[in-house]
This record gives structure tokens, C-alpha cells and sequence, in this order.
């Protein structure tokens, strides 16, 4: 009988390992596709960082996405993308000892059943490479990964966690 209370609590309430508390009535979510208005754009950052985040969501939720009629929707567009020199070294001629990507969004979340909670806000997230013995392009893909990975779990949090 000790045993069942912590489980028919658990089954009462939203709360999923992830730390995300997404109310019991909320079903859908819709990901509207994430636009690219930096000024330097790459041509699939737009379709990547939106399948990343509806990825995270399918992962960490049990919320349906959906087109129409969601309980809640995700908009935005990606407003920077940035590829800047962090260190410069001297080998008799200045270069770039240490790079960092930097990727910026805006995020508008709507909760259409709790506007309280509803955000619109800027995500900026980074990371430092190093191109000395690889070119730019052999990295790139799997840099804006990690980038997205790392944004999506912000996003994902101010959401469902409210962090």
C-alpha cells in the first residue's frame, strides 16, 4: 500500500524526469517554422533549429504536435549567426587562435491555456572551435548541433520549467 501512493501521484501530475512541469491539460503543441533573418544565413539553420526543437519536445514530453488548435505554439526566427575570433595568436602574422559561433533566436511561446506563462524573449548560445587544422565547413554541421541542442534546452525549460 506504501508503495502505490508515490505511484498514483506520479500518475497524477505532469512532472516528466526532464524537470519540465507541463499541466495535465495540455495535449498539443505547434512548432511554427523558425525563419532565418540573420545577416549571414545559412541555408538549412531554419529547417535544423526547428526540427531540433520539435525533436526536444517529442523527447522530453508526451505533447502531440500539431498544425492547428494547439494548447500552446512556439514561433520565433533566428536573428544572428555569428562567427567571430576569440584568441589571436602571433606567429609573425596575426590569426585566429580560437573562434566562436554564435547563434541568436527570438522566441515567441503562447499558452493558450495559461497566458500567464506565455514569453517572448531572445536565446543566444555559443561555441568556441578552433579551425587551425580543420576547415570551417568540416565542422559547421556538427557546431550548429550543439548549438541548437544547447538553445532548444533553454527554450524548453522557460517554457515547461519556467526557469
Amino acid at each position: 500500500m506504501l508503495l502505490l501512493a508515490p505511484v498514483a501521484l506520479l500518475n497524477s501530475c505532469s512532472v516528466k524526469l526532464s524537470g519540465a512541469s507541463i499541466p495535465a491539460d495540455m495535449k498539443t503543441v505547434n512548432v511554427l517554422f523558425f525563419e532565418n533573418n540573420a545577416p549571414l544565413v545559412i541555408p538549412t539553420l531554419s529547417q535544423d533549429f526547428t526540427e531540433a526543437l520539435k525533436t526536444r519536445i517529442r523527447n522530453q514530453t508526451s505533447l502531440n504536435i500539431v498544425q492547428n488548435g494547439a494548447d500552446a505554439t512556439f514561433e520565433g526566427r533566428i536573428t544572428g549567426y555569428d562567427i567571430r575570433p576569440i584568441a589571436l595568436q602571433d606567429n609573425n602574422r596575426p590569426s585566429a587562435g580560437g573562434n566562436r559561433l554564435t547563434i541568436k533566436v527570438t522566441v515567441k511561446y503562447t499558452n493558450n491555456l495559461n497566458t500567464k506563462q506565455s514569453f517572448e524573449e531572445p536565446f543566444e548560445r555559443f561555441k568556441d572551435f578552433n579551425i587551425a587544422s580543420q576547415s570551417l565547413q568540416s565542422v559547421q554541421a556538427q557546431l550548429i548541433r550543439d548549438i541548437n541542442m544547447q538553445l532548444t534546452e533553454d527554450i524548453f525549460n522557460r517554457a515547461f520549467a519556467q526557469w
